[in-house]
């Protein structure tokens, strides 16, 4: 799914530190080197993790068609929380990571979890009964361009440029390109997809909500997004019971894939997440959103046998360009940069 889909990282995570430069610094071209080497082979660690990240949560929505097959979109979504909330558990144990204590960080990570995990999760099980999950899986991507508009609305630091501007009418194009807008939509099921597009609108929300509530917290990453998993996963379980039943039997490939949706496509894929986030910072992190749609689609159609129009894909590639549009920001002027044109400009007398 996207950076969304999965656990948030509710505060930031400072981008890694740059090594010292051997040309400036005496006698380090030892250490230098092997700084170099190590930093070779981490880069490529990030990066299979990064193409594993891609994969699981793009398999997600497969997952979320098979798990309905045999139990309801809510108890799909608990058992994916309860899962998700038991590896997440398992590494907080093991690096002895205390919980929140505080009830207002409690109070505000309920609204998180509610926001981030539990509605979305839901949303995208329910349409999923409906929709298939290579329309699902492209829905997501639409995340950062609500993102952007929700952006501009609420924070009042977050300025529009006419690139990304032009990234949300490009987004919104590739929308009704999917959904096959010049037909009337007569293929369309609106009740589904509409789920999943409020699926995505939910992530952004949070998101703005956690930066606003949760961010300087004085927690880690591990044990706030911890907490906002158990949170969901009771959420969950105080709704599940209310609106569904137990049932008759146990359909064992439904419940593996929901197995595999939580202990992967939660759990794992947080703590790899998380991992990218620390080592590479959150901007290439989230670069992840923009390969889940494409192994979605690809999953579906060569697993699931989901037909696949023409619409669907050149709709997709111009809804994550227009993404990609909206998440750009301009350059930062270095003192440097500025002092050269400054003189550029007085030498040509302007």
């Amino acid at each position: 799914m996207s950076t969304s889909a999965a656990p948030s990282v509710p505060t930031s995570v400072p981008e890694p530190t740059t090594p010292s430069d051997p040309r400036t610094t005496p006698g380090t071209h030892a250490v230098s080197t092997a700084s170099r080497e190590s930093a070779g082979r981490r880069a490529l660690d990030w990066r299979i993790r990064f193409a594993a990240l891609s994969l699981i949560w793009g398999f997600s929505f497969l997952l979320i068609k098979v798990g309905t097959d045999g139990y309801a979109p809510f108890q799909v979504t608990f058992g994916r929380l309860f899962f998700g909330t038991a590896v997440v558990a398992a590494v907080l144990v093991v690096k002895r990571e205390r919980l929140p204590r505080s009830a207002r960080t409690w109070a505000h990570l309920s609204v998180a979890a509610l926001l981030l995990n539990a509605l979305p999760f839901s949303l995208f099980a329910y349409a999923e009964l409906t929709i298939p999950s290579t329309l699902a899986g492209i829905c997501n991507a639409t995340s950062p361009l609500w993102g952007m508009v929700l952006s501009l609305a609420a924070l009042s630091e977050d300025r529009p440029t006419r690139r990304r501007v032009a990234g949300l009418a490009l987004g919104f194009v590739g929308v009704l390109t999917v959904l096959g807008a010049w037909q009337g939509f007569s293929d369309l099921e609106p009740r589904g997809t509409a789920m999943a597009l409020l699926a995505s609108l939910s992530y952004p929300i949070g998101w703005i909500y956690v930066r606003r509530t949760l961010a300087g917290s004085g927690h880690s990453n591990l044990s706030l997004s911890g907490a906002q998993l158990l949170v969901a996963t009771l959420e969950l379980a105080v709704v599940t019971p209310l609106f569904t039943s137990m049932p008759s039997h146990i359909p064992m490939v439904p419940l593996l894939a929901i197995v595999a949706l939580g202990a992967l496509g939660t759990g794992i894929a947080f703590l790899i997440q998380y991992g990218i986030v620390a080592e590479v910072g959150p901007t290439t992190a989230q670069m992840v959103t923009y390969f889940v749609p494409v192994i979605a689609t690809a999953a579906g159609v060569a697993v699931l046998g989901e037909s696949l129009t023409w619409t669907t894909p050149v709709g997709a590639v111009v809804i994550l360009a227009g993404a990609a549009l909206t998440q750009s920001r301009p350059r930062a002027r270095t003192p440097q940069g500025t002092r050269a044109r400054q003189g550029t400009r007085a030498r040509q007398g302007t």
